[in-house]
């Protein structure tokens, strides 16, 4: 017994897996060595040719492609996976030495993102294993909406049943609207206290929905003399700080609610908000002033926690690594519960599991902006072991944290003081002014908030941005997914939302590039490694391919067009080299994701859509950051529409299009290889030999760049919503023409 005890305490909490990786890596340097391959043939063979054009801009593509391709080799070289063990957490740590967790909820539009479900988030993230004393939940609603403060309000009162009813019966899915399903109704042989208690319970969950539903039907009124009256004649752009306490566990009991606090920041048109970056610099100013716990988890409001020991798992990392510098953040994966069948709009990043793996194995995993469990002293701008935190002095602080001295104590607290400091248990209902102080859109002029402290401005993509921060000072980062998954939330399942959520990640991505974060600058004056480097030029690259995917997908077509070839021809030895790259590449694609379960035909979307969202969306994210370097734009944050149902009909899965100018460059890559195609067979025709004059591989290639826009082949013969706007046929007609005419002209001087 007692070497069973001892064995017991000796196991790790959590365990780092290295997967075998050597097949993987023999394909991946033979896709390398025949990019290379194909370089080294393009400048040997330039001088030979007789389109110089074609050939120089496929030389200049193909340099692109296998760039790119030697980024994600480095990144996906060495694979690993972290596995944790909650039940042996519960053995060696007492619940007291739990550290508390400040939750942080963020909405910014009741409409695209409907109250209903951040409220299942919110009871969701209530009801987890956790010590309920040691949290706190804040609901950050930048929307400033009435009907989101009164969603809460009544919420929290649902939750004062449906906490103790998960606890007390162990549900695993504790967010109501995934739990109350067929499959979740009594059996017979259940007891007969556990069959009214569900009744119960989901009677009040329809009462729920019910008020929430009717108050989102009609102008929510706002009488001044109402627990509402903080937002009469508010705009959700120009209005006060509003901070309220809906629950507060004042005695600290596990019988209680968690504290839950909504926020409303102030905003004003004359001071710059920063989108959700400001959102969660404000979180962590009003959490440290109200309850300043060492550790934060931050979530977006359609991400419910879906394994109720997530916490624990985050334990397990926090309690089981033995350097502090290791564990600079905890990241659960994202990952979406009813989610289209076969990925047709690749939205799911199912494709992106070994990168994921692989960038564990270097300094850490990425910050996906949600999910994330951020050490309060790291986002306070903290370094490993650093010595000069301890020099920091009263006006150095202020420098950097702003005038509030309730702030300023906080930050010291978790800076350089003790861990019993920092777990003090606090009344948030007392620091109400405070924290409404710090709210303010002129708190963080002239501090360090946004530039070396908490989420830093400067990109649209906030959470890769601070991530990198962090990284470049020496953190490494965590990264482990349960069983079951620990969140789960709402994928895009209309293409035109897919297609707002890919620009807004692309050109929050570029921005990056040309911040003080780039990542070829925190290697060299920061401690960021190499390889770590390389993934994120991978990833904050996706918008810059959009030129060189487009002009390799116009490239054939100009080719048959003018008659002319960037490919050898299908009876020179070198046919072999893109040819081999073209098939190798595919199978090994589809030998990965099969290696993961997925279908063939998830494969194939996820392929054509890479094409596809290169020169659409990440195109237009690509040229709103030109405009926005010669001063003809701004940043602009499209907050991506989230599905209240997941029962939309014939609509899910299907494409629909709008008169969103994304479309334009899709339809008129279309219309120019069908143009190119028909061209090539009319000449074909005509042609005895039709290996020389035409060009096998650049009608290949035509065809491929057709099949990947199929759907827009579709589109432009059907009607209403899911055919293509007759505005977008004509503008990309008009282009497709012109492109047409130019490749003629241009014939007579290449």
């Amino acid at each position: 017994m007692a070497s069973d005890t001892l064995d017991s305490s000796c196991l790790p909490l959590q365990e780092k897996i290295v997967h075998n990786n050597k097949t993987a890596r023999a394909i991946e340097l033979l896709i390398l060595s025949l990019f290379v391959s194909l370089l080294v043939y393009r400048v040997i063979s330039f001088k030979d040719q007789d389109y110089y054009f074609p050939w120089l801009i496929a030389l200049l593509c193909e340099s692109w492609f296998t760039f790119t391709w030697v980024l994600e080799v480095s990144t996906k070289w060495n694979q690993c996976s972290t596995r944790t063990y909650p039940e042996r957490l519960l053995k060696r740590v007492r619940e007291s030495d739990f550290p508390p967790v400040d939750i942080f909820v963020t909405t910014a539009d009741p409409i695209l993102e409907p109250s209903i479900i951040t409220m299942n988030t919110v009871l969701s993230l209530l009801a987890v294993d956790y010590p309920i004393n040691k949290l706190a939940l804040y609901l950050s609603d930048d929307g400033c909406s009435p009907l989101t403060f009164y969603s809460l309000v009544e919420t929290t009162k649902f939750a004062k049943l449906w906490v103790p009813f998960c606890k007390k019966y162990n549900v695993q899915v504790r967010a109501p609207f995934r739990y109350f399903t067929p499959e979740s109704m009594p059996l017979n042989d259940d007891s007969l206290e556990f069959q009214q208690e569900w009744k119960k319970m989901k009677n009040g969950y329809a009462d729920l929905l019910k008020k929430i539903d009717l108050a989102a039907q009609k102008p929510f009124p706002c009488d001044r003399n109402s627990n509402f009256g903080v937002f009469y004649a508010v705009h959700r752009s120009d209005h006060p700080a509003i901070i309220k306490v809906v629950s507060e566990n004042k005695e600290g009991t596990l019988s209680d609610l968690p504290h839950v606090i909504y926020i409303s920041r102030e905003k004003s048109p004359k001071h710059q908000h920063h989108y959700k970056a400001g959102a969660m610099n404000v979180l962590t100013r009003v959490s440290g002033v109200m309850t300043n716990a060492p550790l934060m988890l931050n979530v977006d409001c359609d991400m419910y926690a879906n394994n109720p020991q997530v916490f624990l798992h985050a334990m397990c990392m926090y309690f089981g690594t033995k350097n502090e510098e290791d564990c600079g953040f905890i990241q659960f994966p994202q990952a979406f519960y009813d989610t289209l069948q076969d990925d047709p709009f690749g939205n799911q990043c199912a494709n992106y599991y070994y990168i994921s793996n692989g960038i564990a194995a270097i300094q850490g995993t990425f910050y996906a902006g949600s999910n994330c469990f951020h050490r309060r002293k790291v986002i306070y701008g903290s370094s490993p072991n650093d010595t000069k935190s301890e020099n920091i002095g009263n006006e150095d602080l202020h420098k950097m944290f702003g005038k509030s001295t309730e702030l300023r104590d906080s930050a010291a607290q978790v800076l350089f003081g003790s861990n019993e400091k920092i777990e003090d248990q606090k009344i948030p209902s007392s620091f109400i002014e405070a924290a409404i102080c710090v709210a303010g859109c002129r708190y963080e002029y002239g501090t360090s908030w946004g530039k070396e402290v908490g989420w830093l401005y400067g990109s649209a993509t906030e959470d890769i941005l601070t991530g990198l921060n962090i990284h470049g000072k020496g953190w490494k980062s965590v990264i482990t997914s349960p069983d079951p998954l620990a969140f789960l939330g709402c994928a895009p399942t209309t293409y035109p939302t897919s297609l707002t959520q890919m620009k807004r990640w692309g050109n929050g991505l570029l921005e990056v590039l040309f911040t003080n974060q780039n990542p070829l600058r925190l290697t060299i004056k920061g401690k960021l490694w190499f390889r770590q480097a390389l993934g994120y030029l991978w990833i904050c690259l996706w918008g810059a391919r959009s030129i060189p995917e487009l002009c390799y997908a116009v490239l054939p077509a100009y080719c048959v067009i003018t008659n002319s070839h960037f490919l050898p021809k299908i009876n020179e030895p070198a046919f072999l080299i893109p040819m081999g790259i073209f098939l190798t590449k595919n199978l090994y694609a589809l030998w990965e994701l099969k290696r993961l379960g997925v279908s063939v035909r998830t494969w194939w979307n996820l392929q054509r859509m890479g094409r596809v969202n290169a020169m659409t969306s990440w195109l237009f994210s690509f040229l709103s950051l030109v405009l926005k370097f010669f001063g003809l734009s701004k940043t602009v944050f499209e907050v991506t529409q989230k599905e209240e149902s997941s029962n939309d009909g014939d609509d899910r899965g299907r494409f629909t299009f709008d008169k969103s100018p994304m479309i334009v460059p899709g339809v008129t890559i279309l219309l120019v290889n069908l143009t190119a195609l028909v061209n090539g067979m009319v000449r074909l025709s005509r042609s005895e030999n039709w290996i020389g004059p035409l060009g096998f591989g650049e009608m290949f290639c035509s065809v491929c760049v057709t099949l990947c826009f199929w759907d827009y082949l579709k589109g432009l013969f059907k009607y209403g919503k899911y055919g293509i706007p007759f505005p977008t046929i004509w503008k990309s007609g008009a282009l497709a023409l012109l492109f047409v005419q130019l490749c003629r002209r241009s014939s007579q001087s290449f």
